[in-house]
């Protein structure tokens, strides 16, 4: 099946990652429980620990079969709380014995689906399995309508999924042999219709989808909604290639090996590139004598909804990006009057419209603060859902259950409206409404 994706939009940027890739073994990694909606920590370990790569951490307290594991052997070094005693980080000081906890390798075709769950969860490698609506980690309980596989990214400077999995193919569908067992219904493996990848297009037991056009084509949203269409009461659950890279290293190996190849992309970098690592690694290592002397943005993650961390922080737990772009705290007198060759719009109010294929070096000023919300009929045109995008934003607001309900918010997850928090001319924070939303939605329906 072939899907064209029309409304939507590309940024393009400088700073795209060469296809090169070196392996860096960092010396700490961390574990970040804020990465996961909707779960409630209870530690397992504490600082000076001895930890195995499989070793669980902690684990939900409202869903105590879901635990979180070590991706590397080493030591507790730190486990870092915020406000309130919030669980932000736990944090492990790697050594070189590279040890493993034991799960035992084997053929998922020759297991039930409950024996491929236990060591899921046991080797704490269920997390990467995600659900819609709501975006939380997949109740093991639940037979989802389909499993979906984005195995593209269209989103500013993504990493090459193509590249990452190349020479991975036995993994590759042995992680996909392995999801079979877990739905009645259908793997959706999708691809962008210019990939040449041969572990992509040979997979078996998919149906490979191929999709076109701007971003958010590679959005798991926006793939659902084209093929899948999320209704009350279904649950659909989601991944990305190198999760699936993970399972089928666990039951090729028998332990965890949460390996990542991270692309550090930005403008602020000086030489962008493809890094192997483990799951969770310190930036440190890449970025050092690798930026520009400029005050920075470090972000993991997208320009659009990754997260910003410092200069001594983690990769999060779901991300396969570092971005480094200006940090926008330089104001222009009367910026917005002159039209300037430096800037990107969406509107033409700047002159990119001229030169749509050049790339730019954009910071992260807003320019202008928030302000009431103004109607202009731009969100629909790069939002290619069939939902009526402000209005559900402004049921978001208000609170209102039911018509939350009618506009389709068990469709969307904040991503799927970054590109309007993008282009809003009012400067809201979109994303952080829809979540907000998701929130309440799980809590009243739960």
């Amino acid at each position: 099946m072939t899907i064209k994706i029309k409304r939507g939009l590309d940024i393009k940027l400088q700073g795209e990652a060469e296809k090169t890739v070196e392996e860096i073994k960092a010396k700490s990694y961390a574990i970040k429980p804020t990465d996961f909606i909707g779960v409630f920590p209870k530690l397992l370990i504490k600082e000076g620990d001895k930890v195995k790569a499989g070793s669980p951490l902690f684990f939900d307290k409202y869903r105590e079969n879901i635990q979180f594991t070590a991706p590397v052997s080493g030591t507790i070094t730190e486990i870092k709380r915020g406000a309130k005693r919030v669980l932000l980080e736990i944090k492990i000081e790697a050594d070189e014995k590279n040890l493993h906890e034991e799960f035992g390798a084997a053929n998922p075709n020759d297991l039930s689906r409950k024996e491929i769950i236990e060591k899921l969860l046991k080797s704490g490698v269920w997390p990467f399995i995600r659900q819609r609506p709501y975006s939380t980690i997949a109740n093991p309980g639940n037979d989802p309508k389909a499993i979906f596989i984005s195995a593209f990214d269209s989103s500013p400077l993504a990493a090459d999924n193509d590249l990452i999995v190349h020479g991975y193919g036995e993994e590759f569908q042995l992680g996909l042999d392995t999801l079979k067992k877990l739905t009645s219904g259908t793997i959706h493996l999708n691809v962008k219709t210019d990939t040449s990848s041969k572990v992509f297009l040979n997979s078996k037991n998919v149906q490979i989808n191929e999709f076109s056009g701007p971003h958010p084509s590679g959005n798991i949203g926006t793939q659902i909604h084209s093929l899948d269409p999320i209704n009350k009461g279904e649950i659909v659950w989601y991944l990305y290639p190198q999760d699936v890279l993970t399972i089928g290293r666990l039951f090729k190996e028998g332990k965890l090996n949460p390996q990542r190849t991270i692309a550090l992309t930005g403008s602020e970098v000086l030489r962008p590139k493809y890094f192997k690592t483990k799951l969770g690694a310190a930036i440190e290592p890449f970025l050092e004598n690798n930026t520009s002397d400029e005050k920075k943005r470090i972000i993991s993650g997208d320009v659009l909804t990754g997260t910003k961390i410092d200069n001594t922080g983690y990769i999060g737990f779901y991300d396969s990006q570092v971005t480094v772009i200006p940090e926008g705290d330089k104001h222009e007198f009367f910026g917005w009057l002159f039209p300037s060759p430096k800037k990107h719009s969406y509107y033409r109010t700047a002159l990119s419209w001229l030169t749509p294929n050049k790339k730019y070096r954009l910071n992260t000023n807003l320019n202008g603060g928030e302000r009431a919300f103004v109607v202009t009929g731009e969100f629909e045109k790069v939002f290619p859902f069939d939902i009526y995008p402000l209005q559900l934003i402004k049921a978001i607001m208000i609170d209102d259950i039911d018509a939350m309900e009618n506009l389709g918010i068990y469709e969307v997850d904040e991503e799927d409206f970054a590109l309007c928090e993008y282009i809003d001319p009012s400067k809201t924070e979109i994303q952080a409404i829809v979540r907000k939303g998701l929130d309440l939605m799980r809590k009243e329906m739960s």
